[in-house]
């Protein structure tokens, strides 16, 4: 029997990063991904701040601003291709729908993928039913 106090999130989303001045982006819903991930490039650690660059010059809401993180952390993710590596992980907000959570994102070049931004298990559990038959399920009805 569905849960009714979980929202239900479609395989296709889109998502507002305030904290980042990234608006209307397209995610991915991934259940087979434990972690969530963003696309970035031209990733530096200065003086214990990390520097970086989301998305690139070929998405639409690319603005070349650099972004600086004081908190954040290096996890080992293994990817679907089962190699694990080291990635930065950082803490910010997604608004989905209506609503704002609190999400960690690891830092990989999703250059190549559809979707700039990935969404696993670890944030959607607790919260969300998937179903794969909707796209912007959350927008279109404004939910969250």
């Amino acid at each position: 029997m569905p849960d009714k106090t979980k929202k239900i999130i479609g395989r296709i989303e889109q998502a507002n990063f305030i904290d980042l001045g990234l608006m209307d982006i397209d995610v991915k819903v991934d259940t087979g991904a434990y972690t969530s991930s963003i696309h970035c490039h031209d990733i530096q650690e200065v003086s214990n701040q990390l520097h970086c660059h989301f998305l690139d010059e070929a998405h639409p809401a690319y603005n070349n601003k650099k972004l600086i993180f004081d908190n954040y952390e290096i996890a080992v993710v293994k990817s679907s291709n089962g190699i694990a590596e080291p990635r930065y992980k950082i803490f910010t907000k997604v608004q989905l729908g209506a609503k704002k959570y609190s999400i960690s994102l690891t830092l990989t070049d999703r250059g190549e993928m559809r979707y700039p931004v990935l969404i696993g298990r670890k944030f959607l559990n607790k919260k969300f039913l998937v179903d794969v038959s909707l796209t912007n399920n959350l927008k279109n009805n404004n939910e969250g």
